[in-house]
């Protein structure tokens, strides 16, 4: 079996399970946000019971801080309902982060483990080797009650990078060249499987950009095996037991895909799916926003290289440019800090903010104007995404959205820095 079968069988309690088997199993745990919690919250309150506390993680991170009165007043269904059930598992404003990266830092997620979440980008805990997928609200509502979920087993396909990656190209990178190669349908209701030279390499982070983007591609999950990395960024992390799962050797897969790391170079999605990737170099196209952020890829290691392209240039981003930093939680934010990470984008003219998820949907803060054209390192390219439906978004990892916000157009870092 593939690992999405092995982890399906375990939690349903079964030897074995085959592709497009429907299996009931039962929930590690549930995440709902600030935006889905208040519909899953109504749809709850109909069960007349009360939700497994140990199970229900609620997490404020969309319209952190409120904007509106619509926003507040969604936030406030969520910190009621925690209250009304003593739910310990709720981060409110300030003390935690983006969903997906609490879900990461604070030891929910783990190998082996079968999580759901009402955001679709649930699937990054795959990076860690847990089988986790994004689901509706009343979906949500369900498994906060009973602490299972029914599933149609799905058919796994196996994705290998192997050789090494060049300069200034990371996760992001493997991800959309993938995507743009198989589509933004490729691996629909599929369980994508990555492995190779160029994977085992990567940090935890670029892993978790990888699983977090495989929803763009269709899948239904995204899953990386772990390994040493893994464990050991889990010690005095995770929350209770784990058990890693691997594929079998004689595992059947949908498909396979082989890639050379060497021949994957910095990548843009250009308007408006993320399968329009085309070369960094390859693109002209001056902005009026770069965006730093969100879940895909606000975390330290993401800060880090961005930072460091500022200073290698020793230049402050394009005056025809506004630069939005959003580190994806308070504990990144702390370390950027400690590092002298923030000092470096501000003395760089970028506007850094707390932790939130605002541009990357288009809620607020760093919303596009009709024309406005904005590189970032978020997950989606959707006409409308991040404002205005006349408004473009052109996703790339964080170097080439820190050269590109120096330079004023679309810039592959390395002509930046070493052209």
């Amino acid at each position: 079996m593939t690992i999405a079968e092995k982890i399906l069988a375990a939690h349903a309690g079964k030897e074995s399970v085959s592709p497009k088997e429907i299996v009931d199993a039962k929930i590690d745990y549930v995440m709902v946000n600030d935006v889905t919690g208040l519909p899953a919250f109504e749809v709850f309150e109909e069960f007349d019971t009360t939700p497994i506390l140990e199970k229900s993680v609620l997490i404020q991170d969309h319209y952190v801080p409120n904007k509106d009165v619509a926003s507040a007043e969604q936030a406030k269904s969520m910190r009621e309902f925690a209250k009304r059930y003593g739910i310990p598992n709720h981060f409110d404003v300030g003390r935690g982060g983006v969903c997906h990266q609490i879900m990461i830092e604070e030891g929910f997620a783990a190998p082996g483990r079968l999580i759901v979440g009402a955001d679709s980008h649930t699937c990054s805990y795959g990076a860690l080797g847990a089988l986790s997928t994004g689901i509706g609200s009343s979906e949500a509502a369900a498994v906060m009650a009973t602490g299972e979920l029914w599933f149609k087993v799905p058919e796994t396909q196996k994705f290998v990078v192997d050789g090494e990656l060049g300069k200034y190209v990371m996760g992001k990178d493997i991800i959309l060249h993938i995507i743009g190669d198989i589509g933004v349908s490729g691996s629909l209701y599929k369980s994508m499987e990555f492995y190779g030279y160029a994977i085992e390499s990567l940090h935890l982070s670029d892993r978790i950009t990888i699983s977090n983007m495989a929803i763009e591609a269709g899948a239904k999950c995204g899953i990386i095996p772990p390994d040493e990395a893994i464990f050991d960024y889990l010690k005095n992390r995770v929350i209770g037991e784990y058990s890693p799962v691997y594929a079998d050797e004689d595992a059947e897969y949908k498909n396979t895909f082989e890639y050379d790391a060497s021949k994957i170079v910095p990548v843009v999605a250009t308007p408006h799916l993320p399968e329009n990737v085309t070369p960094a170099s390859e693109i002209n196209v001056q902005i009026d926003q770069a965006y730093l952020g969100s879940c895909t890829n606000g975390r330290i290691e993401d800060l880090r290289v961005a930072a460091a392209v500022l200073k290698g240039a020793g230049k402050s981003v394009h005056p025809d440019v506004r630069m939005i930093v959003v580190p994806a939680s308070r504990s990144v934010f702390e370390q950027a800090m400690r590092e002298g990470l923030i000092g470096i984008f501000m003395d760089a003219d970028a506007y850094v903010a707390g932790p939130t998820c605002g541009a990357c949907l288009g809620g607020y803060m760093g919303v596009l104007a009709e024309g406005e054209r904005c590189v970032s390192s978020t997950n989606r390219n959707f006409i409308g995404r991040m404002g205005h439906p006349n408004s473009e978004v052109y996703l790339a990892n964080p170097a080439v959205v820190a050269a590109s916000a120096i330079t004023g157009r679309i810039t592959d870092p390395t002509d930046l820095l070493e052209g």
